[in-house]
Order: C-alpha cells, then sequence, then structure tokens
C-alpha cells in the first residue's frame, strides 16, 4: 500500500531527478504518439477505403506534413535507442551505475542521426 502524495505541479516540475527523468518523460511521451499515429493511421486508411470520409483525407494531409513527419521519427528514433538502453541495463545490472553515461551515450547517437534524416526530409521536401 503506498501513501498518498499530494505534490504541487510547481514543486514536481523542479524535481531534480536529472536525465534519467526525462528520458522516462521522453520514452512515454515519443511510445504514445507513436500509438496514436498507427492508430490513427488505421482509422484514416478504413475511413478513406470503406466510408470515404472527408476527416480521413483532413488527417491524411496532417500526417503527410514534414512537421508532424518530424515528429514521428523522432519518435521513433528516440524510442529504439531508449529502449535499447534500457535492455542493457536490465540484462546486465551492475551497469546502472553508468546509467548517466548510458544516457549521454543514447544523446550522442539519437541527435547526429535524427539530425541528418530530418536534414535529408527537409530538402527533399524543399526540392520538391
Amino acid at each position: 500500500m503506498t501513501l498518498p502524495r499530494r505534490v504541487p505541479l510547481g514543486a514536481a516540475l523542479r524535481y531534480r531527478g536529472g536525465g534519467p527523468m526525462w528520458a522516462w518523460i521522453l520514452h512515454r511521451i515519443s511510445g504514445l504518439g507513436m500509438i496514436l499515429f498507427i492508430a490513427g493511421h488505421v482509422l484514416a486508411g478504413f475511413g478513406i477505403q470503406q466510408l470515404g470520409g472527408d476527416w480521413a483525407i483532413w488527417y491524411n494531409t496532417i500526417y503527410e506534413s514534414l512537421y508532424f513527419q518530424l515528429f514521428i521519427y523522432f519518435c521513433v528514433i528516440f524510442h529504439a535507442v531508449n529502449g535499447a538502453r534500457i535492455i542493457i541495463l536490465d540484462t546486465w545490472p551492475a551497469l546502472i551505475k553508468f546509467q548517466r553515461e548510458f544516457i549521454w551515450l543514447e544523446w550522442a547517437i539519437v541527435l547526429p542521426v535524427y539530425a541528418l534524416t530530418a536534414w535529408i526530409m527537409i530538402q527533399r521536401s524543399l526540392g520538391g
């Protein structure tokens, strides 16, 4: 049984969990973003195929936009690399003392991969 905790929002935002806390939050947000994208994609496909709805065409124009694609691509890359970090730390518990270093390594992988692909996506969208 847990104790009820009433933490004000300001105190929660000042929590100094650092990198592990932000990795945890971003992992949840990226997972939720991917789930919503996949569910919307399936529903829009069904809507166009079976119902011919205007909402499905509207949704297609949203997720075909460059900004949405950049967001989803970041979600996929971050979620995959962070998931690999979690798997490594769960498989070898002795490495948990290097958790912050693993987070720095994670960002050293995510940022260049994302930047390169975002640059390619932007170049192709500007080029037609």
